[in-house]
């Protein structure tokens, strides 16, 4: 069996607070609209739209924007005031200045593996906000490539990790989302770490692969390096 040589690492409740932010608001988003429809209903129809729309907007902050002003007329139409839509657009632009707050441990441990393995940062979203914070991060200097997607497919795998020692046989995934960083990673022919969250969108909910020999769990970043240093 290959040697580990390249760790993948996805952003987003991963390395940093992200999914808590959207829920805020979410809340916020139904708490406007209350006088058009209950609150779960309100949530229901938000997240469909933002299913419906990944199509169209992909992943991130404005495409979660887009589909809450969409929302907001198709259940009010008329009657939503201009005042509203603001509002919303305005929650969007506190979510794209947020300040960056790293989960525990993730900067030793990003800075740790670092010296050991190469580490590609891949993560989805919109391209300028994901930018943003990986530099108020401070961990940019520890990724050797940086690659962000409209969406986490086994062929992205394959291709991000292909010019590194080892390839894609040599790298290992890792991150909250067993849609997106575990399976299609393991399909490439990676190894796939879950890192559960919890908070995690249930578009990203999966069925755990828990006969494939590649896959592995573990509670949080920091407890990768014992994994890391069996594998290498």
């Amino acid at each position: 069996m290959s040697k580990l040589k390249t760790i993948g690492l996805d952003a987003d409740d991963t390395l940093w607070h992200n999914e808590q932010f959207f829920r805020l608001t979410q809340q916020r988003f139904a708490e406007l609209l209350n006088d058009h429809a209950d609150q779960q209903a309100l949530i229901d129809r938000l997240e469909a739209a933002e299913r419906r729309n990944l199509g169209h907007y992909g992943f991130g902050v404005k495409g979660f924007v887009l589909s809450m002003i969409e929302t907001a007329v198709e259940v009010g139409g008329d009657q939503v005031p201009a005042s509203v839509i603001n509002e919303l657009l305005e929650s969007g632009r506190e979510m794209l200045r947020h300040p960056i707050e790293l989960l525990p441990g993730v900067a030793e441990t990003v800075a740790e593996l670092a010296e050991s393995h190469a580490l590609v940062l891949i993560t989805k979203g919109d391209l300028l906000d994901q930018e943003r914070k990986l530099a108020q991060s401070g961990l940019g200097e520890m990724f050797r490539a940086v690659e962000i997607v409209s969406d986490k497919t086994p062929d992205i795998y394959a291709r991000a990790f292909a010019g590194f020692d080892g390839g894609v046989e040599g790298a290992m995934m890792v991150g909250n989302s067993l849609k997106s960083d575990v399976l299609p990673a393991l399909e490439a022919g990676a190894w796939g770490v879950h890192v559960p969250h919890e908070l995690t969108w249930s578009f990203e909910a999966a069925t755990p692969p828990v006969d494939h020999d590649r896959f592995h769990v573990v509670p949080g970043l920091p407890d990768l390096a014992p994994l890391v240093q069996r594998l290498s």
